[in-house]
């Protein structure tokens, strides 16, 4: 009977036939180009850059290790070569609203040469400027002006002094200005007699003087009109002697930078600035350096200056292609950029030249990667990336701004037109709950490039794979790897897959391997990387890591744990559990024991009621109800209690893979038909009977191996698994072995009618023409102990009732 489950030893491992390799090292193959496996998501990855539109950006998904990263980078990369390299940006004063600074945006390689040309054209002005206003045609004109000047002042104060003389008053010309002074005998009074005169004297001047006022306003506001034009004569002639100069400097600027319309407006403001200040260009040789006050005009001077600079905000000139940034750590100001202050004498101060790009300005016209957590885990860096992305343009603002503070005035930069393509990279976890919870996110981010963990085994990938081995090699220097060494490399990614017909798309530990086998083929002097060398690497891996499994073993062999696998008994059975820690995971055998007596508690899962279980394992012990009561409960009710419990299982249980081990250990209790000890069991079931698959088979079949073989191998030992898990077998050569040599088996069943055939070798019962069970089967048994159960619980309820 056993023969008809028993799983042949060819099916327990696919291996990797390296007779059809066309090489003998992977010295003879080609370097990969690109990515194996990942055609949807590279197809997602080649949409999404190519689209132009809006909110076509994209958001990488998939498991750490699928090459999502490298990927990612590499296809960016071949995608930026072809694309324009985008303008550079300037940031310059704004001379109508300082407070404003104006972004400018010239041909990549441009800016720095607009910045040094500006710089230039500053210090040319410091040093010409000063040489016209010292020249001879400057000095005649402005004589011209002063003669002119000073002959209507002289005629205005001669016309002033005929008046004041009729009220003893004379008007003399001092630094402080026009001013009146008395007259005693037509001479002018000294301070000193005007100190000595009477009070009547006194009273007299004082009332004169104010007449005089009187009749002297319009020729004083004449006066003063005077003043001013010969004010605006000089500054229009400081400003005609330099507009030539000027203009010379400025349009040669033009014509080099006529195609940027933008820097044309500015520097027509700039030249307004340069000729409403002229005076600060005229300098003066003469200040002596050992002033303090001098030196400080000076500073005030030189400051001055420092509003004709150009902030070379993002330069391009050495780009040969769109840029790509992989903005490791996006914290707010590194992502949006910020404007930096200056402590000067205690006093934090900034200007247009401390605002500094982010990352979101360096990759503008290109490619910006983030990584899904660390963007997330940056406060405020979602929504400002978010708000640029709807928004299409880039504002620089302080944290302040984004929590509704504002504590200090500061800048507001131009915003600067954005165009980028953004690309996340996360786990599908955080896709799912951003586009669940996030309206933003499934507008802005339409493209969703999945990297699976899995790939077919098929001879295109296994190809793949060994030029995957050979890139490495060539890239990390490594010793080439030949064909036995490839084939075992991609076993032991199926084994990582747990699929025959599938390899594991997690690369990062194949790479791994790689290395290691590397470092043994260096130790053991070989040229290249043979099996060998493979083998030990694994072996050195495992061995590294499984410092707890080694624990357990131990655990049995003493009999801390218990576990019987040579005996029958009845209500008891062999489970199977995976554990480990970190990356390394391994099989750990448990007892489970079902105990079944009269009552109508139904089936108590004992995990459940110190909560020591999952929801999981909590569904599967549920769905024993079901299976039972459509097989024994379909004209009476289910008269039962049961308990059910993983014995010396103390940290919790969870899973359904065990609910037809339970299952198989209640039918022994209830039918007093003993189970094989020597068969350990995995599978879940449904309500109908049907046996599932479940997850980590080959560590669940060797976990019970290696307690078998410390215990002693009998030749009856095994494991049965659901008959869909066969195609998921990559066991260790070990196994297979023991296997081959009948010292093991692995048995593949459907239903539990099988499985109770291979545990018990009897009949799980069928009906007969009455519909009744035929005699001493499994299922006949358990009948008749259910009708038991019944009949008792009525005749004590009978007996309630007389009471």
């Amino acid at each position: 009977m056993l023969e008809n489950y028993r799983v042949p030893v060819e099916k327990l491992k696919k291996k990797c036939e390296t007779s059809g390799f066309d090489f003998h090292t992977t010295a003879d193959l080609y370097p990969l180009q690109g990515i194996i496996g990942q055609r949807r998501a590279a197809e997602a990855l080649e949409f999404g850059l190519d689209m132009k539109k809006k909110g076509y950006n994209i958001f990488v998904s998939g498991q750490s290790g699928t090459g999502r990263n490298s990927y990612t980078l590499s296809i960016a990369e071949k995608k930026a070569e072809i694309k324009e390299v985008p303008d550079d940006w300037l940031y310059v004063n704004n001379f109508k609203n300082p407070d404003s600074p104006i972004a400018l945006h010239v041909k990549a390689g441009t800016g720095k040469v607009f910045k040094k040309d500006m710089e230039n054209m500053i210090e040319s002005f410091k040093k010409e400027i000063p040489n016209v206003f010292t020249s001879k045609e400057y000095e005649n004109q402005k004589s011209v002006l002063v003669q002119q000047f000073q002959s209507y002042t002289q005629q205005t104060i001669d016309v002033l002094n005929e008046m004041g003389k009729k009220y003893g008053f004379l008007f003399k010309q001092t630094e402080r200005g026009l001013i009146t002074v008395p007259l005693r005998d037509g001479q002018s009074i000294s301070e000193e007699e005007y100190q000595d005169l009477a009070t009547e004297e006194l009273e007299v001047i004082r009332k004169n003087s104010s007449a005089l006022s009187l009749e002297t306003v319009d020729i004083f506001n004449k006066l003063r009109k005077l003043e001013e034009e010969y004010r605006n004569q000089v500054k229009d002639l400081d400003q005609k002697m330099v507009l030539d100069l000027v203009d010379f400097h400025i349009n040669g600027l033009k014509k080099r930078f006529k195609e940027h319309l933008c820097v044309i407006d500015y520097l027509d403001t700039f030249k307004s600035d340069i000729i409403e200040h002229i005076d600060k260009f005229k300098g003066d040789k003469k200040q002596e350096m050992n002033n303090p006050l001098a030196m400080l005009q000076m500073k005030s001077s030189e400051t001055f200056f420092d509003k004709y600079e150009v902030n070379l905000f993002i330069d391009n000139s050495n780009k040969l292609g769109a840029p790509i940034i992989n903005e490791t750590n996006p914290s707010y100001y590194n992502l949006m950029g910020r404007v930096e202050y200056k402590n000067e004498l205690g006093a934090m101060k900034t200007d247009f030249t401390q605002i500094k790009p982010g990352a979101i300005h360096q990759a503008n016209g290109g490619y910006l990667i983030l990584q899904a957590k660390d963007l997330l885990t940056n406060p405020f860096t979602w929504n400002a990336l978010k708000r640029a992305l709807k928004n299409n343009k880039i504002t620089i603002e302080g944290l302040d701004k984004q929590v509704g503070y504002v504590v200090t005035s500061t800048l507001k930069p131009e915003s600067i037109p954005l165009d980028i393509k953004v690309i996340i990279i996360g786990d599908p976890y955080t896709y799912a709950m951003l586009y669940q919870y996030d309206e933003d996110f499934k507008k802005l981010f339409k493209i969703m490039a999945d990297f699976e963990v899995e790939m077919n085994r098929d001879q295109e990938n296994v190809y793949k794979m060994a030029r995957f081995i050979a890139t490495h090699c060539e890239k990390e220097n490594l010793k080439h790897f030949d064909k036995s060494a490839v084939g075992r490399i991609v076993e032991y990614s199926a084994r990582l897959a747990d699929h025959q017909e599938k390899l594991s798309s997690r690369f990062n530990q194949v790479v791994e391997l790689l290395y290691e086998a590397d470092h043994f083929a260096e130790m053991m002097g070989s040229s290249v990387v043979k099996l060998e060398h493979i083998e030990k690497a694994i072996s050195k891996k495992n061995h590294r890591n499984n410092k707890y499994e080694e624990k357990v073993l131990e655990m049995f062999d003493d009999e801390t744990l218990l576990l019987d696998v040579e005996a029958k008994k009845i209500g008891e059975i062999n489970g199977l559990a995976v554990t480990g820690t970190g990356e390394y995971s391994f099989g750990k055998p448990s007892k489970i024991t079902v105990t079944t007596y009269k009552g109508k508690a139904g089936i108590i899962n004992i995990e459940r009621e110190v909560k020591k279980s999952g929801s999981s394992h909590d569904k599967g012990v549920l769905i024993l109800n079901g299976y039972m009561g459509e097989k024994f409960a379909q004209e009476r009710p289910l008269s039962l209690s049961a308990s059910i419990v993983f014995e010396q299982l103390y940290s919790g249980v969870d899973g359904d893979s065990a609910s037809s081990t339970e299952l198989y250990a209640l039918l022994s209790s209830l039918s007093g038909i003993p189970i094989k000890q020597a068969i350990a069991v995995t599978g879940s079931v449904n309500q109908k009977g049907k046996i599932q698959p479940i997850g980590g088979v080959n560590e669940k079949i060797e976990g019970f191996f290696k307690v078998c073989k410390s215990k002693g191998l009998t030749g009856k030992q095994g494991v049965m698994i659901p008959h869909q898990n066969v195609k998921n077998l990559m066991l260790n050569d070990e196994v297979i072995k023991a296997v081959e040599n009948e010292m093991f088996h692995i048995y593949a069943v459907k239903t539990i009618e099988e499985g109770i055939a291979v545990l018990t070798d009897k009949k799980a019962g069928v009906r007969n023409e009455t519909g009744a069970y035929i005699e001493e089967t499994v299922y006949d048994l358990v009948n008749k102990k259910l009708e038991a159960f019944s009949k008792e619980n009525k005749n004590e309820q009978k007996q309630r009732k007389k009471r």
